[in-house]
């Protein structure tokens, strides 16, 4: 059985559809014996061999595709496969469209920040976290001020509680090498 990744081309959007993992054997790639044949609607024709299906598929004007390979004996669908091959790119996409993908915004503040440039990067931060963002805060410590963390530890702090009470607090300040991180996501989100 090959396996392989069946891809359609959308020129106008200039996507790419992953339609299956592995594509199911089509009409003369099946060399079973001996099958069990369902059609579109679901009714069973029973087993026959692999040819007799084939005609039955030939005669209808569809395809014939293995959907259980697995089974004794295999179970194969007398089907219109572009149609089903469509109607699975569509469902996909439509999933794809219900996802929200969370995207982790950094701010960045300093030791010794004023009161204009702080209260502007808590407007920013609301405005990140409003839009159902993650929030990742950073203090780099230079020099000196490696000698006082606890500086900067107060001022995350005071950042988170800045915020409001509708902001969670992932992951706490704490220093890492020569930064102070804190993750914070909104509570209202989830």
């Amino acid at each position: 059985m090959r396996a392989f990744c069946v891809r359609t081309f959308n020129f106008f959007y200039k996507e790419v559809f992953f339609i299956s993992k592995e594509a199911p054997q089509l009409n003369g790639e099946i060399r079973d014996k001996e099958v069990r044949v369902i059609t579109a609607d679901g009714e069973q024709l029973g087993i026959m061999s692999a040819r007799e299906a084939q005609q039955e598929a030939d005669k209808r004007g569809q395809d014939l595709v293995k959907i259980a390979p697995q089974a004794k004996p295999p179970v194969v669908k007398i089907m219109d496969y572009s149609k089903f091959r469509y109607e699975q790119a569509k469902r996909e996409k439509e999933n794809r469209k219900k996802q929200k993908t969370v995207e982790t915004k950094e701010i960045r503040l300093s030791l010794n920040i004023d009161i204009g440039d702080f209260n502007t990067k808590v407007n920013q931060a609301k405005k990140f976290l409003a839009k159902g963002d993650k929030l990742k805060v950073s203090i780099r410590l230079r020099g000196r001020e490696m000698a006082h963390p606890e500086i900067g530890t107060a001022n995350m702090e005071r950042f988170a509680e800045a915020l409001g009470e509708d902001v969670n607090v992932d992951k706490a300040p704490k220093l890492e090498g020569r930064q102070i991180l804190m993750f914070l996501s909104s509570k209202l989100s989830k």
